[in-house]
């Protein structure tokens, strides 16, 4: 087993990490930018070294500044999370040149699979279905005008070499086709520089849903069955579930589905946790291959809630060398779990970012509720990075158990400071057509969810406001002295900014982590900041 990792990542992922490394005994490395000198990963693990300022072009992404302290600090491994250096095979490769174990896929597989139009290739070469379309990139008008006609309008366009629905656009025509050509190669040499779009048939009204995989260093894969990944906005995923409502009326489809990822794993050579993307026609009951996330997946906790497998433990597992700790048949489905993505984002306003002072926090509990979180009460949401601040996750025993368990933490849950998506995800969890499961990814439209935020926004201020008010008619009066807080009780007065900047201060001066008495403040009003 691994005896020391270093995190290459920040916020709840970091954090995630570091909580299944010390279940296991492994020794923990925290890597910061200036901006998160204060972030709870930063003060949890056993070691934190500074990065840079707050950019992750001059932080999280110095790949050599990271090799450098893994080094300094004896780490054996490195684990990426997700984003940033979780997929760039360069990375991968230094870390091999340093004798460091990259927790996740090696190389050769990282190349294949981020080349979207290779993978394509590849994967239709082995029999795996693939979404009519282009095997290669985009020569010219022609060319383009020749593949939407042979592959039928409406076509996607999409980068050859990024993700995260950035350049993806539809086409009904052929105006429409020439124009997003254009953009969309714009938009890829500026965000993965390399400007190469491929053309594919769009899948009218399809389900998004992934295979989430397990291999070892011994050629043994599994599958831990799938997650519905339906509900996005531009293409970002917003709430996933598992199980996926279509397989209650296609007990099959996941054992179809699941040996068709684990066969795309094997041509591949893929090594540790990774998640095979498919959609699928519920017209035409197929499904197509889309792509390879070949790292840890944001939603990977719903994958745990429903089958009781840590997938961050079975990554170090794997990384140490060990076989797979369970086999295909042990696998089982038990309950149903669902997670809603808390982005610091403004409903409101085209859910732009919403950075600044969390003034608030309090999180929701009970049976089934689990929230992985990286901010509390104190904590300044920067500028710099991507806008998901904390995952909210349900377990029931069935859907209709799972949603209810959902609205109520939703309805529990307080942060305050900053705008948050939490009406959305309300709105949504109140939606007949959701209640039912009848989800594709063009839902949020046909629903008219965004039309719906605004009326729920208002009916959420005003029951904070009804809360406001109560709680000020049991403030103690003004000539009553105020009771000393006791040791370690959550400060909720004006000074509650200066101990996070003391809590910083202090981070910045300990290269080794010790405990200390005084935890971090997860919940409590700061009434100066108001």
């Amino acid at each position: 087993m691994l005896k020391k990792v270093l995190i290459a990542n920040r916020g709840e992922i970091a954090l995630r990490v570091i909580r299944a490394c010390k279940e296991l005994g492994i020794k923990t490395v925290a890597v910061y930018s200036e901006a998160d000198a204060n972030a709870k990963f930063v003060y949890y693990a056993d070691e934190a070294h500074l990065l840079g300022p707050g950019p992750a072009t001059q932080s999280y992404l110095k790949m050599e500044k990271i090799i450098e302290i893994a080094k300094q600090t004896g780490a054996e491994g490195i684990h990426p999370g997700y984003g940033f250096l979780a997929q760039n095979a360069k990375f991968v490769r230094m870390c091999d040149e340093a004798g460091i174990e990259f927790i996740g896929p090696k190389a050769k597989a990282q190349e294949l699979l981020g080349d979207k139009l290779g993978a394509r290739r590849t994967m239709k070469k082995a029999g795996i279905p693939i979404v009519p379309g282009a095997l290669d990139a985009v020569q010219d008008d022609k060319d383009a005008l020749q593949i939407a006609e042979e592959a039928g309008y409406p076509v996607m366009v999409k980068p050859a070499g990024g993700g995260g629905g950035i350049g993806m656009q539809v086409c009904r025509s052929k105006d429409e086709l020439l124009e997003a050509i254009k953009k969309a190669q714009r938009l890829a040499a500026s965000a993965f520089s390399r400007a190469e779009v491929y053309i594919e048939k769009y899948v009218e009204k399809p389900r998004h849903i992934e295979i989430q995989i397990l291999a070892d260093k011994k050629g043994n894969v599994i599958y831990l069955g799938e997650r519905e990944c339906s509900i996005q906005r531009r293409h970002q995923k917003l709430i996933e579930e598992a199980p996926s409502p279509v397989m209650y009326e296609d007990p099959d489809l996941r054992r179809r589905m699941g040996e068709t990822a684990v066969k795309v794993a094997q041509v591949a050579g893929y090594e540790n946790a990774g998640t095979c993307e498919f959609l699928y026609s519920e017209k035409d009951h197929a499904f197509y291959f889309l792509e390879v996330n070949s790292r840890l997946q944001v939603e990977h906790p719903v994958t745990e809630l429903v089958t009781g497998i840590d997938i961050v433990k079975e990554q170090l597992k794997i990384a140490s060398g060990e076989p797979l700790s369970i086999k295909q048949e042990d696998v089982q489905i038990r309950g149903h779990a669902m997670e809603c993505r808390i982005n610091a984002e403004d409903p409101l306003n085209n859910f732009v970012p919403s950075i600044g002072l969390i003034t608030n926090y309090i999180e929701p509990g009970g049976p089934g509720v689990r929230v992985d979180s990286g901010i509390y009460a104190g904590y300044t949401i920067p500028p710099f990075y991507d806008s998901l601040v904390v995952k909210l996750l349900t377990w029931g025993n069935d859907r209709n158990e799972c949603i209810a368990r959902m609205r109520r933490a939703l309805d529990e849950f307080v942060i305050e400071g900053i705008q948050t998506v939490i009406p959305f995800h309300k709105v949504v969890m109140n939606d007949e057509e959701f209640i039912k499961g009848r989800i594709n990814t063009e839902f949020i439209q046909d629903r008219n969810i965004l039309e719906k935020v605004k009326l729920q926004f208002e009916q959420d201020e005003a029951w904070r406001k009804s809360r406001a008010n109560v709680l000020s008619k049991i403030q103690p009066k003004a000539e009553e002295a105020p009771q000393q807080p006791q040791a370690g009780a959550a400060v909720t007065d004006k000074k509650t900014v200066a101990l996070a900047a003391a809590i910083a201060s202090y981070i910045q001066s300990k290269p080794v982590r010790q405990p200390v008495s005084s935890g971090w403040v997860l919940s409590g009003r700061l009434r100066s900041a108001r």
